[in-house]
């Protein structure tokens, strides 16, 4: 999705507000700099909730479908200021994915949120070329101990 893809997740997210969800978890194929951290081994995780984020972990990793955590700090929102907006929806060239995961992060302040970006870990290439599937084995393994 990259910069534009930011604005039609933020639209979502915005969205989904109006139902008052306790969570939400976003999934995007949203920054190269994913692929560039992580290859295709592990999905980046992000998230406003610290909870979450320890029971996303846990479930990819018992789903053999792992994701690391990135930080949300503070500290990055201000590579978002913009000398012409509100806020930039791209942060520039440093902390990609941390920068994409703050535009977001901006409208979940309702609710729990994580947003896994799959850019690397969602397709395979070379010899093993094609779609792996990847986060849906996390996602089915976080949904039923949801239910337990």
């Amino acid at each position: 999705t990259d910069a534009e893809g930011r604005l039609i997740l933020c639209d979502a997210l915005t969205y989904a507000e109006r139902f008052k969800p306790r969570t939400v978890i976003d999934i995007a194929t949203l920054t190269g700099a994913a692929v560039a951290t992580f290859g295709n081994v592990v999905s980046a995780l992000l998230a406003n909730d610290q909870s979450l984020a320890d029971e996303l972990m846990s479930c990819g990793k018992q789903a053999l479908d792992p994701a690391w955590q990135l930080p949300l700090w503070e500290e990055y929102q201000p590579l978002l200021d913009s000398n012409f907006a509100d806020i930039a929806n791209i942060g520039g060239p440093r902390a990609g994915t941390i920068t994409a995961a703050c535009f977001l992060s901006r409208f979940t302040e309702k609710f729990k949120w994580a947003h896994l970006d799959i850019a690397g870990s969602a397709w395979n290439s070379g010899k093993e070329k094609g779609a792996t599937g990847r986060p849906v084995s996390l996602l089915v393994n976080y949904l039923c101990q949801q239910q337990a």
